[in-house]
């Protein structure tokens, strides 16, 4: 992983670390207004009438779909990334998944299109999960590939931070909406108005990307020799126990995100009762621990290592998970806010050091493919079925399962972590 000649400070520098931090903010963005909705909108609009928990699991469903096709993605762009360089891959991969998560906002519903609406839902969803499958791993490669000795903790960070900016814009624009139209208005067509603005911030992230070069360690990779044929099989046939243990290593991050905002969500306004609005609230102000638990990690990373960092972290989730039964539905909204600043404080320390971490187990020659399968794969694992698992388990035991579910994700990354140190440091 090269150094910038121009330094930390530079402007090129910055326009890396601003072109790797938007592609994750807008990959968050999309994910989480498509989380929400699934959460409160999209099961009675896009499925035939049935008991309210049926519709919620089959809208949960659709929020899986991305997350099969994400693997792929991560196969395909990978191939492009290191073949022909990060830059490129970048640009077709945030375009892919902008235009994915904007034609949402003009799908009809089931009375309209009848099964063709969930279909063509899917659809959708899988070309997003396609796009975001290319998005993170070439992100972190932009950002670590450029980072000065010593401050590839740091650098690796950086675009970590677009997930939390991604939550507080989609969380704050669900707020809005919800504070200014009534919740026939909001159903009818108010939850639209996310998706749509999302061409915004893909206009932002393609502007930027346009204007940055390619990163070092690819630039070296090209005048060694030539790139590899095949990335993804060069990645199984020659890393088969990086790719294994950064899989394991990424599950913990996943499922922590996804219990705290997308299931917590929907259990606290339909089981627990809360307001909507109130627990949008809560949400948006303990995202802010885990913005500082990724800049803390980014840090702690430099000082001593990635691994060290984000094992710290998973054993910090076997606690909160443990807690989570009796905060949760201790009738008291401050509690639940408590818990979920906790959990994704957590996050944050299992979040932020990936982006230094996983490209170091992978050479330059395929790192692109092995960061971006691992981290998909993982994402399957730790966060695709994360909210259809937690629904089930909360409606037969409530907060408590889905805590020692949680539990069992950070132990699950413990196993990947403890025996699989840094290879690489090009």
């Amino acid at each position: 992983m090269a150094s910038t000649d121009a330094g930390a400070g530079s402007a090129s520098t910055r326009r890396v670390l601003a072109a790797s931090w938007v592609g994750t903010a807008v990959e968050t963005y999309d994910f989480y207004i498509y989380g929400t909705a699934a959460s409160l909108v999209f099961g009675p609009l896009f499925f035939p009438t049935s008991a309210p928990s049926a519709q919620l699991l089959f809208s949960y469903a659709t929020f899986a779909v991305a997350f099969i096709a994400r693997p792929v993605g991560g196969a395909f762009f990978g191939h492009f990334g290191d073949r022909i360089g990060r830059k490129s891959t970048l640009v077709a991969s945030l375009l892919l998944m902008g235009v994915s998560t904007v034609l949402v906002a003009f799908l009809p519903g089931y009375e309209t299109l009848g099964w063709w609406a969930p279909a063509l839902l899917c659809l959708l969803r899988f070309g997003q999960g396609l796009g975001l499958g290319g998005e993170w791993g070439g992100a972190v490669l932009l950002a670590v590939e450029n980072a000065p000795p010593g401050r590839r903790g740091r650098f690796g960070s950086i675009p970590l931070l677009g997930a939390p900016t991604g939550f507080l814009l989609a969380n704050g624009l669900f707020l809005i909406l919800g504070l200014f139209l009534t919740p026939d208005e909001f159903k009818a067509w108010g939850w639209r108005l996310p998706f749509g603005a999302s061409i915004i911030l893909v206009g932002i992230g393609l502007w930027i990307r346009l204007r940055i070069g390619e990163t070092p360690a690819f630039k070296k990779v090209l005048e060694a020799a030539d790139p590899s044929h095949v990335p993804a099989a060069e990645v199984f046939k020659r890393h088969p126990l990086p790719l294994l243990g950064a899989t394991l290593a990424v599950i913990a991050c996943f499922a922590i995100f996804y219990i705290s905002t997308t299931f917590a969500l929907g259990y606290g306004v339909g089981a627990l009762k809360y307001d909507r609005e109130a627990f949008l609230g809560a949400q948006l102000l303990a995202m802010l621990f885990m913005a500082g638990g990724i800049v803390a990690a980014g840090i702690a990373a430099d000082r001593s290592t990635p691994r060290h960092v984000l094992i710290v972290g998973c054993l910090g989730t076997v606690i909160v998970g443990a807690a989570m039964g009796a905060m949760v539905v201790a009738g008291s909204l401050t509690l639940v806010w408590a818990w979920m600043a906790a959990a994704l404080l957590m996050m944050g320390l299992v979040y932020g050091p990936l982006g230094s971490y996983l490209p170091s187990l992978f050479p330059p020659r395929v790192r692109y493919t092995g960061v971006s399968l691992a981290f998909n794969i993982g994402g399957i694992l730790g966060g695709g079925l994360a909210p259809i698992v937690a629904q089930k388990l909360s409606e037969t035991g409530g907060a408590a399962p889905v805590g020692a579910y949680l539990a069992a994700a950070a132990v699950l990354s413990l196993c990947g972590l403890i025996p699989l140190k840094a290879r690489y440091s090009e």
